[in-house]
């Protein structure tokens, strides 16, 4: 019998991994929130950016398990986010917005946000419910900075700056009473699924993205 060496299997996992570059061609991988459309967000020398009031920008795929690692900056006071788990239906007007179903990574300028902000809505968190473990990570306004999502069944993190900073399970008991204690509750988001669209938001405020890399898991 023809023996296999061992390492052939211990790579083989990364071997049948799909990764996918968004920016190569960013107009085939996203389109406008309940449009066909990719107008209003730019690129230009290899950066996707949107310069405020455009409506978010979604993946024409869903993923389940995946990875998706990003480099954004904001300008001063500014405000993003990177949410995942979208359900998109034109004719649902329960989804009213990408983050009626999916959670939301947190894009801000906590230093420069002119508003108060509580933990759980600084830079990382997953909004609304988990706070970042570690504090003061994010870059000040006008710098690059790095996240990292990571969906593995029901286990879900989050990573700022090469930090893990959130880590939670995604549709337990826990985040099914953290979930009915906020405006969630009456969402579409309440209701645990695995897959799900990725949308990069535009809460009204410049935001430049240069890497977009998913890898499904």
């Amino acid at each position: 019998m023809k023996l296999i060496p061992l390492f052939v299997f211990a790579l083989f996992p990364f071997m049948t991994r799909s990764q996918t570059n968004l920016l190569e061609n960013p107009q085939i991988h996203f389109h406008l929130w309940k449009t066909d459309s990719f107008s209003k967000w730019q690129v230009k020398d290899g950066i996707l950016f949107t310069t405020g009031g455009n409506a978010d920008l979604v993946t024409n795929q869903m993923y389940g398990d995946f990875s998706f690692e990003f480099e954004y900056k904001l300008n001063e006071g500014g405000n993003s986010g990177v949410i995942y788990k979208v359900i998109e239906d034109p004719q649902d007007e329960a989804l009213f917005k990408t983050h009626a179903s999916g959670p939301e990574y947190q894009i801000l300028d906590d230093i420069g946000y002119p508003g108060k902000v509580e933990d759980y809505q600084k830079c990382g968190s997953n909004y609304g419910l988990n706070a970042p473990s570690v504090k003061n990570l994010s870059k000040p306004a006008g710098e690059w900075n790095s996240g990292k999502i990571e969906v593995r069944g029901d286990q879900v993190r989050h990573w700022l700056n090469g930090e893990l900073i959130v880590e939670y399970t995604y549709g337990d008991e826990a985040w099914k009473k953290a979930v009915a204690e906020t405006k969630f509750a009456e969402w579409p988001y309440a209701a645990p699924h695995h897959e799900g669209h990725i949308a990069l938001q535009d809460h009204g405020d410049p935001v430049w993205f240069r890497k977009l890399v998913v890898t499904e898991l």
